[in-house]
């Protein structure tokens, strides 16, 4: 990867997740930095087959790779560079992040946006608005924006 700051963005099948993602583009192309992906994969909870969990783990991160490469060229078009894909098994997507930015120095800053239309702020941001940041020693600046931010607003904001 290319020098440089290194914007994170929690890459999900939410609507906000566009506009994450357009103000992180947006802002690694204006700094210098890229743009790393983390897609979260909940584990396949089978006791007894190992089998079938192996097959539905290795469909889960098929569909993972896939949902990042849509991106990808996205944000390749957007920044010039190639994003970096990080594809984690967790619990949650709190406990993802907690294990990413523990491993990997490099991120600089996290990107989330804030849902909309009166579902509220979206279950990742009202859990950091809720308990805090909590990535053990490390601390790692957050970048929320509105959810709704047109291309326009993105392009003025970042």
């Amino acid at each position: 990867m290319s020098p440089g700051r290194k914007f994170l963005v929690v890459a999900d099948d939410t609507p906000e997740f566009q506009a994450a993602l357009r103000f992180a583009c947006r802002r690694a192309r204006s700094t210098g930095g890229h743009v790393a992906l983390l897609k979260v994969i909940e584990p396949a909870v089978f006791e007894h087959w190992s089998g079938v969990r192996e097959e539905i783990a290795r469909q889960q991160r098929e569909e993972a790779e896939a949902s990042l490469q849509a991106a990808a060229e996205f944000i390749q078009a957007e920044t010039g560079l190639a994003p970096e894909f990080l594809i984690q098994e967790a619990d949650n997507t709190r406990a993802a992040l907690r294990q990413v930015l523990t491993e990997d120095p490099d991120i600089k800053i996290l990107v989330l946006a804030a849902a909309v239309g009166g579902r509220g702020p979206g279950p990742l941001v009202h859990a950091i608005a809720k308990e805090g940041v909590k990535w053990g020693a490390r601390k790692v600046p957050i970048t929320i924006v509105p959810g709704d931010l047109t291309d326009e607003e993105i392009a003025d904001l970042a």
